[in-house]
């Protein structure tokens, strides 16, 4: 499995399986590692004598599953169309569901909308692009678009790795939020957590960590 957690409790050490679901970590006899995924059950290991000396494991994960207290199988129809379908509960029918091809990408923000209105527009000469862009307005809309995204990122890189990242690594709690806007302020911020593995933005906020409690002691 690919991009399993395994993280070294003893030595505060990490690293992430590959797409072969092998990976490399320091470790010491005695020393635990814990590895965790989101689609099974966490689990640790010792690093016993023949694991030190072999410098080889194989480790079974137990998928995660989670039990349901019940389950609406189904409605009694009476066969009157209207009525039965007055008693449908949960989504409305979309074109996705009847298997019709149509655009189901991804809805744009409010921002992303406005944007998109300031620098579109009909005609032989669209006006809306020139007027917005001589006004500056366009400027404002695409740095407001570019913060949303970041922070979008951030919170998508805080849900997946906040806690994981802690275990190995010290800071108060009251501090962690700014620690992190403080990694978003980062110029490579987006390029070093937007489409790459974990082990690539575990690396980056380490880095960022060391750095913030250089300037919290300065």
């Amino acid at each position: 499995m690919e991009n399993i957690h395994i993280i070294n409790q003893t030595s505060h050490t990490f690293s992430v399986a590959n797409k072969f679901g092998e990976f490399v970590i320091p470790a010491r006899k005695n020393d635990t590692l814990k590895i965790t995924s989101i689609q099974h059950k966490p689990k640790e290991i010792v690093v016993t004598e023949s694991i030190y000396t072999e410098r080889f494991v194989e480790v079974f994960l137990e998928p995660l599953t989670y039990d349901l207290d019940a389950v609406t199988v189904g409605k009694i129809l009476t066969g009157d169309l209207l009525k039965d379908v007055e008693r449908v509960e949960g989504q409305p029918v979309t074109a996705k569901m009847l298997g019709i091809p149509s655009y189901q990408g991804k809805p744009l923000t409010h921002n992303e909308r406005v944007l998109n209105e300031a620098t579109t527009g009909g005609g032989i000469i669209p006006l809306n692009p020139i007027l917005n862009g001589i006004s500056g307005r366009t400027k404002k809309l695409k740095k407001r678009v570019t913060l949303e995204r970041r922070d979008e990122l951030l919170r998508k890189v805080r849900e997946r790795l906040e806690d994981e990242f802690f275990q190995m690594a010290s800071l108060k709690k009251a501090s962690r939020t700014d620690f992190f806007y403080f990694c978003a302020e980062d110029p490579n911020f987006t390029a070093r957590c937007k489409n790459t593995n974990d082990l690539e933005i575990l690396t980056f906020l380490q880095e960022k960590l060391q750095q913030y409690k250089r300037n919290l002691k300065q």
